[in-house]
């Protein structure tokens, strides 16, 4: 083990060398260190998502990879997490343990208790930010109270933006510790009926992956973002999100390159603004969640508890499939399924179109993306979905009804997006690409496609779905 005793690393949604100060302070002094990764099901609230489990297992087979560069292992065991952290301070005589904090309630708790088992055992025990720019606590308003909507929120935290730290450098030396390292395949994060070989060629899953794709951004979309990231057939968007989920990069990390990248490029501010704006959505969310635990499964505004949903089972299957006849909703529905991700304008309009237009309840679609997203966060997730359905913090007005043609011709005015995610509609004009229904039958067997067998007609006609989505909200104010 060396001559000085180790300390263990305890890590969890922060597989990431660069700015981790749960690694970097175990290190200290050339500390010898017990990188460990515990799969604890038993423990969350929920367990991960197929797709989020996928994208695990990758990114702690590129964290092992990058550790053993340094000539350390990554430990990999699965089962109760304050048991398996005894075990090994007993095999290795750990006198310390380092983590970085996490947010949701349960994990509060559960490492609340580990923190004080092992201090009353005189085992060191830190924790430390290594997953936001504030903590939940640090940003609120005069009164002490938590922000409930994000403009307000976000103008607190650039006047604090001072306190935001530089990030913290890989640490000059890391000693191994000794033990048995344990096999992710064990873990079972891959599925046995490989849906995942189309979401392969979509992502680089390592830490050198996700700064590839920030450099990537600020080369190429930054100085587009403010218009360009509701454009879903521009690659416009910093695709960072899952690197993020799973601490592959630090939003402390992303803060500071992309203003240094703006300064020297001179990127206008407004779209460095926009950016960074969308950090401080992340953050809002973490907040709400850090506050509001249950709001994964209840509405945040009370009233909505009795919102007079119509469950259907065919609606919810078509939409989940991309088989609704909106090509918009279905290409974004289709991108979902076959890279685990979904541009987020689109991600409002299939959002929409389920929540208003089916009265399909929006818990229902936060199940599915929780399933299906490889950047499925538990607080941007929820609020997400909340903020859809009208029922968040500070959530989208009940009477904003997406009109799924009128986005689909916004925002992707030539079908680009369409086309590249429902291709049997590939042929037809751009007039008709996103209503294919008012095509002219002439024009429909040019482009080879008869409606209701090449391509669905409209699940729900958009007016009618509109007036009964309407009725039902207006009858929350009864």
């Amino acid at each position: 083990m060396g001559t000085a005793a180790p300390k263990i690393v305890w890590l969890r949604h922060d597989l990431r060398l660069k700015d981790n100060p749960a690694l970097y302070h175990a290190a200290y002094n050339k500390t010898p260190i017990i990188p460990v990764f515990i799969y604890d099901p038993q423990a969350m609230d929920r367990d991960y998502g197929a797709a989020q489990k996928w994208w695990l297992h990758h990114a702690l087979t590129s964290l092992r990879n990058d550790l053993k560069s340094h000539e350390v292992d990554l430990i990999i065991r699965e089962g109760d997490s304050l048991k398996i952290l005894q075990d090994l301070i007993k095999q290795t005589g750990a006198v310390g343990i380092t983590w970085n904090r996490l947010y949701e309630k349960w994990s509060i708790d559960r490492d609340s208790h580990i923190k004080e088992t092992l201090k009353s055992d005189g085992i060191e025990v830190e924790s430390y930010n290594g997953s936001l720019l504030f903590e939940p606590w640090e940003i609120k308003k005069g009164s002490g109270d938590p922000y409930r909507v994000f403009t307000p929120f976000w103008k607190e935290c650039i006047r604090n933006i001072d306190r935001i730290e530089s990030p913290l450098p890989v640490p000059n030396s890391l000693v191994d510790g000794d033990l048995p390292i344990g096999d992710i395949r064990d873990l079972n994060f891959l599925p046995k009926t490989r849906w995942d070989k189309s979401m392969t060629e979509h992502w680089e899953i390592s830490e050198n992956g996700a700064w590839d794709r920030l450099n990537h951004f600020l080369d190429n979309g930054l100085n587009h973002y403010k218009d360009g990231r509701d454009l879903p057939a521009k690659d416009w968007t910093s695709k960072l999100s899952p690197y993020l989920r799973w601490g592959m990069i630090s939003p402390r990390s992303i803060w500071h390159e992309a203003n240094a990248y703006s300064i020297a490029h001179n990127v206008q501010d407004k779209n460095r603004d926009n950016f960074l704006s969308e950090i401080g959505w992340r953050e809002f969310c973490h907040g709400l969640l850090y506050y509001n635990p249950t709001m994964k499964s209840e509405p945040l505004q009370d009233k909505f508890k009795n919102f007079p949903w119509q469950p259907n089972k065919d609606f919810q299957t078509a939409w989940q499939r991309g088989l609704t006849g909106y090509p918009i909703v279905d290409a974004g529905m289709r991108q979902l399924w076959q890279t685990g991700w979904m541009h987020n304008r689109v991600r409002m309009i299939v959002g929409s179109l389920m929540v208003k237009h089916m009265l399909q309840p929006w818990q229902d679609g936060e199940t599915w993306f929780w399933d299906t997203l490889v950047d499925a966060c538990p607080a941007n997730n929820t609020a997400g979905w909340q903020w859809i359905g009208g029922c968040g913090a500070d959530a989208a007005p009940y009477f904003r009804i997406f009109n799924p043609m009128t986005q689909a011709k916004k925002f992707d005015p030539d079908g680009d997006y369409i086309r590249t995610f429902v291709p049997e509609l590939k042929n037809l004009p751009d007039k008709y690409i996103h209503e294919p229904w008012e095509a002219p039958q002439d024009v429909l067997n040019k482009a080879g496609v008869i409606l209701g067998k090449d391509y669905p007609r409209l699940i729900i006609d958009h007016d009618h779905g509109r007036k009964r989505a309407l009725e039902a909200f207006e009858s929350l104010k009864n």
